[in-house]
């Protein structure tokens, strides 16, 4: 997938994560936090958890394996993962995603 956001999300800050291939952008507020993934063809993220996340597919499909019920969601669909909800995620051909945490410390921008 060669598809990004526009400059107007990828002027915010990257963040920090430790999976290649996934590529964020952070709009930070207060309480919750908002990052704008892409993520490359074939990445697994590993199961975990936290606290509450709902999403938005941009382009793309995300398979979404959310307290063990595996879906495929393709672009226009929405998600919600309750806190604490074991969750993990299988991109074959390249997604952009918008996601809103209630954590508001879930990421940090890259120094």
């Amino acid at each position: 997938m060669t598809e990004t956001f526009p400059t107007l999300v990828t002027d915010l800050p990257r963040i920090d994560v430790p999976l290649p291939g996934v590529t964020g952008w952070l709009l930070q507020g207060e309480s919750r936090q908002a990052v704008f993934f892409r993520l490359e063809a074939g990445i697994v993220i590993p199961e975990h958890s936290h606290g509450a996340q709902w999403g938005l597919v941009v382009e793309g499909e995300i398979e979404l394996t959310i307290g063990g019920e595996a879906r495929l969601y393709r672009k226009g669909d929405c998600y919600e993962i309750p806190a604490e909800t074991p969750h993990s995620a299988r991109c074959l051909g390249g997604a952009l995603a918008l996601d809103l945490f209630a954590d508001a410390d879930r990421y940090r921008a890259k120094a």
